[in-house]
Protein backbone atom coordinates (compact mmCIF):
# COMPACT_ATOMS: atom_id res chain seq x y z
CA UNK A 1 0.00 0.00 0.00
CA UNK A 2 1.06 3.65 -0.93
CA UNK A 3 0.85 5.24 2.91
CA UNK A 4 0.83 8.34 1.12
CA UNK A 5 -2.37 7.72 -0.19
CA UNK A 6 -5.29 7.08 1.95
CA UNK A 7 -7.76 5.94 -0.64
CA UNK A 8 -6.04 3.30 -1.72
CA UNK A 9 -5.95 0.41 0.59
CA UNK A 10 -5.29 -3.22 -0.37
CA UNK A 11 -5.91 -6.77 0.69
CA UNK A 12 -3.26 -8.80 -0.66
CA UNK A 13 -1.25 -12.17 -0.22
CA UNK A 14 2.56 -12.14 -1.07
CA UNK A 15 5.39 -9.71 -1.49
CA UNK A 16 4.34 -6.32 -1.44
CA UNK A 17 7.89 -5.32 -3.08
CA UNK A 18 6.69 -7.37 -6.08
CA UNK A 19 4.17 -5.52 -7.94
CA UNK A 20 1.69 -7.65 -10.46
CA UNK A 21 2.61 -6.96 -14.33
CA UNK A 22 -0.43 -7.87 -15.18
CA UNK A 23 -3.37 -7.04 -13.24
CA UNK A 24 -6.88 -7.41 -13.88
CA UNK A 25 -9.66 -4.82 -12.65
CA UNK A 26 -12.97 -6.26 -11.63
CA UNK A 27 -15.02 -3.53 -10.61
CA UNK A 28 -18.71 -3.86 -9.78
CA UNK A 29 -21.36 -3.20 -6.84
CA UNK A 30 -21.00 -7.50 -5.87
CA UNK A 31 -24.23 -6.61 -3.90
CA UNK A 32 -23.96 -9.52 -3.03
CA UNK A 33 -20.58 -11.20 -4.64
CA UNK A 34 -21.46 -14.47 -5.74
CA UNK A 35 -19.84 -17.83 -7.50
CA UNK A 36 -20.52 -16.68 -11.51
CA UNK A 37 -17.88 -13.02 -10.31
CA UNK A 38 -15.55 -15.49 -9.20
CA UNK A 39 -15.49 -18.19 -12.18
CA UNK A 40 -15.02 -15.06 -14.11
CA UNK A 41 -12.23 -13.80 -12.01
CA UNK A 42 -10.73 -17.42 -12.68
CA UNK A 43 -11.62 -17.76 -16.63
CA UNK A 44 -9.89 -14.38 -16.83
CA UNK A 45 -7.13 -14.59 -15.14
CA UNK A 46 -6.33 -17.83 -16.49
CA UNK A 47 -6.84 -17.25 -20.42
CA UNK A 48 -5.22 -13.64 -20.46
CA UNK A 49 -2.31 -14.98 -17.86
CA UNK A 50 -2.94 -12.09 -15.83
CA UNK A 51 -1.01 -11.95 -12.45
CA UNK A 52 -3.80 -11.00 -10.38
CA UNK A 53 -7.16 -9.61 -10.04
CA UNK A 54 -8.01 -6.89 -8.26
CA UNK A 55 -11.73 -6.80 -7.02
CA UNK A 56 -13.39 -2.81 -6.63
CA UNK A 57 -16.55 -2.52 -4.45
CA UNK A 58 -18.58 0.56 -5.94
CA UNK A 59 -19.22 3.36 -3.04
CA UNK A 60 -22.22 4.18 -1.67
CA UNK A 61 -24.22 6.05 -4.30
CA UNK A 62 -24.39 9.50 -3.32
CA UNK A 63 -27.92 9.96 -3.92
CA UNK A 64 -30.44 7.86 -1.42
CA UNK A 65 -30.27 3.91 -2.02
CA UNK A 66 -33.19 1.79 -1.65
CA UNK A 67 -33.44 -1.23 0.42
CA UNK A 68 -31.94 -3.81 -2.18
CA UNK A 69 -27.71 -2.08 -1.97
CA UNK A 70 -26.11 -3.03 1.03
CA UNK A 71 -23.70 -0.25 2.62
CA UNK A 72 -20.47 -0.36 0.68
CA UNK A 73 -18.38 -1.87 3.88
CA UNK A 74 -20.63 -4.84 3.97
CA UNK A 75 -20.54 -5.34 0.04
CA UNK A 76 -16.59 -4.97 0.61
CA UNK A 77 -16.66 -7.24 3.37
CA UNK A 78 -18.19 -10.07 1.49
CA UNK A 79 -15.82 -9.78 -1.49
CA UNK A 80 -12.70 -10.30 1.35
CA UNK A 81 -14.47 -13.28 3.09
CA UNK A 82 -15.14 -14.42 -1.06
CA UNK A 83 -11.37 -14.03 -2.04
CA UNK A 84 -9.77 -14.83 1.34
CA UNK A 85 -8.36 -17.96 0.28
CA UNK A 86 -6.70 -16.82 -3.27
CA UNK A 87 -3.42 -15.68 -3.94
CA UNK A 88 -4.63 -14.40 -7.23
CA UNK A 89 -6.98 -11.98 -5.95
CA UNK A 90 -7.12 -9.12 -3.99
CA UNK A 91 -9.84 -6.63 -3.22
CA UNK A 92 -9.49 -2.30 -3.03
CA UNK A 93 -11.62 0.31 -1.44
CA UNK A 94 -10.75 3.16 -3.22
CA UNK A 95 -13.71 3.82 -4.24
CA UNK A 96 -15.42 3.03 -0.99
CA UNK A 97 -13.31 5.54 0.65
CA UNK A 98 -13.91 7.91 -2.17
CA UNK A 99 -16.36 10.87 -1.03
CA UNK A 100 -19.02 11.67 -4.00
CA UNK A 101 -19.36 10.27 -7.52
CA UNK A 102 -17.31 8.09 -8.43
CA UNK A 103 -16.02 8.00 -12.15
CA UNK A 104 -13.87 5.17 -13.79
CA UNK A 105 -11.48 7.24 -15.39
CA UNK A 106 -10.33 8.77 -11.73
CA UNK A 107 -9.58 4.85 -10.74
CA UNK A 108 -7.77 3.72 -13.30
CA UNK A 109 -5.44 7.24 -13.21
CA UNK A 110 -5.06 6.49 -9.24
CA UNK A 111 -4.16 2.99 -10.14
CA UNK A 112 -1.65 3.86 -12.65
CA UNK A 113 0.30 6.09 -10.36
CA UNK A 114 0.09 3.42 -7.47
CA UNK A 115 1.35 0.38 -9.30
CA UNK A 116 3.62 2.48 -12.06
CA UNK A 117 4.29 2.18 -15.55
CA UNK A 118 5.51 -1.47 -15.08
CA UNK A 119 2.26 -2.69 -14.52
CA UNK A 120 -0.58 -3.51 -17.71
CA UNK A 121 -4.01 -2.56 -16.47
CA UNK A 122 -6.76 -4.98 -17.34
CA UNK A 123 -10.51 -3.32 -17.27
CA UNK A 124 -12.37 -6.68 -16.87
CA UNK A 125 -16.62 -5.28 -17.56
CA UNK A 126 -19.66 -6.76 -18.91
CA UNK A 127 -20.58 -6.38 -22.48
CA UNK A 128 -23.59 -4.16 -21.30
CA UNK A 129 -21.60 -2.09 -19.59
CA UNK A 130 -19.32 -1.77 -22.25
CA UNK A 131 -21.82 -1.13 -24.89
CA UNK A 132 -22.44 2.20 -22.52
CA UNK A 133 -18.98 3.42 -22.85
CA UNK A 134 -19.28 6.24 -24.94
CA UNK A 135 -21.57 7.52 -22.19
CA UNK A 136 -18.64 7.27 -19.56
CA UNK A 137 -16.63 10.46 -18.64
CA UNK A 138 -13.42 10.63 -20.41
CA UNK A 139 -14.47 7.36 -22.40
CA UNK A 140 -11.54 7.79 -25.01
CA UNK A 141 -8.78 8.20 -22.61
CA UNK A 142 -10.31 5.50 -20.87
CA UNK A 143 -9.59 2.94 -24.06
CA UNK A 144 -6.23 4.84 -23.96
CA UNK A 145 -4.64 3.92 -20.93
CA UNK A 146 -6.00 0.86 -20.13
CA UNK A 147 -6.84 -2.98 -22.04
CA UNK A 148 -10.61 -3.77 -21.86
CA UNK A 149 -11.59 -7.38 -21.09
CA UNK A 150 -15.29 -7.58 -22.18
CA UNK A 151 -17.15 -10.24 -20.95
CA UNK A 152 -20.63 -12.00 -21.76
CA UNK A 153 -23.96 -11.03 -20.33
CA UNK A 154 -27.17 -12.52 -20.41
CA UNK A 155 -29.57 -10.87 -23.34
CA UNK A 156 -26.79 -9.17 -25.00
CA UNK A 157 -24.88 -9.59 -27.91
CA UNK A 158 -21.72 -9.16 -29.14
CA UNK A 159 -23.00 -8.23 -32.55
CA UNK A 160 -24.01 -4.85 -30.72
CA UNK A 161 -20.66 -3.91 -30.76
CA UNK A 162 -20.29 -3.06 -34.18
CA UNK A 163 -22.62 -0.05 -34.12
CA UNK A 164 -20.05 1.43 -31.30
CA UNK A 165 -18.88 4.96 -32.37
CA UNK A 166 -15.71 4.50 -30.48
CA UNK A 167 -14.61 1.42 -31.98
CA UNK A 168 -12.81 0.57 -35.16
CA UNK A 169 -14.72 -1.34 -37.68
CA UNK A 170 -15.67 -4.86 -36.53
CA UNK A 171 -16.91 -7.53 -38.70
CA UNK A 172 -20.31 -8.67 -37.34
CA UNK A 173 -19.60 -12.66 -38.74
CA UNK A 174 -16.49 -12.16 -36.38
CA UNK A 175 -18.73 -10.84 -33.60
CA UNK A 176 -21.52 -13.38 -33.78
CA UNK A 177 -18.90 -16.51 -33.61
CA UNK A 178 -18.18 -14.63 -29.87
CA UNK A 179 -21.73 -15.06 -29.19
CA UNK A 180 -22.36 -18.66 -30.70
CA UNK A 181 -19.00 -19.93 -29.01
CA UNK A 182 -18.04 -20.95 -32.27
CA UNK A 183 -14.72 -18.30 -31.38
CA UNK A 184 -13.80 -18.14 -27.64
CA UNK A 185 -11.33 -14.73 -27.89
CA UNK A 186 -11.36 -11.82 -30.73
CA UNK A 187 -8.97 -9.22 -30.08
CA UNK A 188 -9.31 -5.87 -31.26
CA UNK A 189 -6.84 -3.05 -31.77
CA UNK A 190 -7.41 0.67 -30.67
CA UNK A 191 -5.24 3.61 -32.30
CA UNK A 192 -3.33 4.54 -29.65
CA UNK A 193 -4.31 1.98 -27.00
CA UNK A 194 -3.32 -1.28 -25.72
CA UNK A 195 -6.49 -2.83 -26.91
CA UNK A 196 -9.75 -4.83 -26.49
CA UNK A 197 -10.05 -8.54 -26.03
CA UNK A 198 -13.76 -9.81 -25.95
CA UNK A 199 -13.55 -13.53 -24.38
CA UNK A 200 -16.54 -16.07 -24.79
CA UNK A 201 -17.25 -17.61 -21.47
CA UNK A 202 -19.24 -20.76 -20.32
CA UNK A 203 -22.73 -19.28 -19.35
CA UNK A 204 -23.60 -18.63 -15.27
CA UNK A 205 -26.69 -18.38 -14.67
CA UNK A 206 -26.79 -16.85 -11.46
CA UNK A 207 -27.07 -13.11 -10.09
CA UNK A 208 -27.49 -11.07 -7.68
CA UNK A 209 -30.59 -9.82 -7.57
CA UNK A 210 -31.72 -13.80 -8.11
CA UNK A 211 -30.22 -14.38 -4.66
CA UNK A 212 -31.97 -11.22 -3.40
CA UNK A 213 -34.78 -12.63 -4.02
CA UNK A 214 -34.31 -16.00 -2.51
CA UNK A 215 -32.96 -14.71 0.91
CA UNK A 216 -35.87 -12.82 1.22
CA UNK A 217 -37.92 -15.68 0.08
CA UNK A 218 -36.16 -18.27 2.41
CA UNK A 219 -34.95 -20.20 -0.26
CA UNK A 220 -31.74 -22.39 -0.29
CA UNK A 221 -28.69 -20.63 -1.75
CA UNK A 222 -26.39 -23.19 -2.19
CA UNK A 223 -24.06 -23.70 -5.01
CA UNK A 224 -24.19 -19.82 -5.64
CA UNK A 225 -22.44 -18.29 -3.31
CA UNK A 226 -19.37 -18.69 -1.66
CA UNK A 227 -19.84 -20.37 1.83
CA UNK A 228 -18.51 -17.39 4.05
CA UNK A 229 -20.30 -15.16 2.08
CA UNK A 230 -23.54 -17.10 2.25
CA UNK A 231 -22.99 -17.46 6.29
CA UNK A 232 -21.81 -13.36 6.02
CA UNK A 233 -25.76 -12.69 4.83
CA UNK A 234 -27.41 -14.47 6.78
CA UNK A 235 -25.93 -13.78 9.96
CA UNK A 236 -26.44 -9.86 9.41
CA UNK A 237 -29.84 -10.19 7.73
CA UNK A 238 -29.13 -8.77 4.83
CA UNK A 239 -31.11 -8.32 2.14
CA UNK A 240 -34.50 -8.68 3.49
CA UNK A 241 -35.84 -5.58 2.29
CA UNK A 242 -39.27 -5.96 -0.31
CA UNK A 243 -37.72 -2.72 -2.78
CA UNK A 244 -35.49 -4.88 -4.56
CA UNK A 245 -35.64 -2.94 -8.52
CA UNK A 246 -32.20 -3.15 -9.31
CA UNK A 247 -30.74 -6.31 -11.29
CA UNK A 248 -26.79 -6.50 -10.90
Amino acid sequence: MNPSNPDLQYSARGPEHSPPQRLGLFGGSFNPIHNCHLAIAHHVHERLQLSQILFIPTGDPPHKRDGSLAPANVRSEMVRLAIADSSLFMVSDIEVQRKGKSYSIDTIRALQHHYGPSTELFFIIGLDAFLDLPTWKEPHELLTICHFVVVPRPERSFQAMAEMPLLPILSPAALAQLDTGAQNRLDIMVPSGPGITCLALPPCPTSASEIRRRVRSGLPLANRLPPQVESYILCHSLYQEDNDRTRI
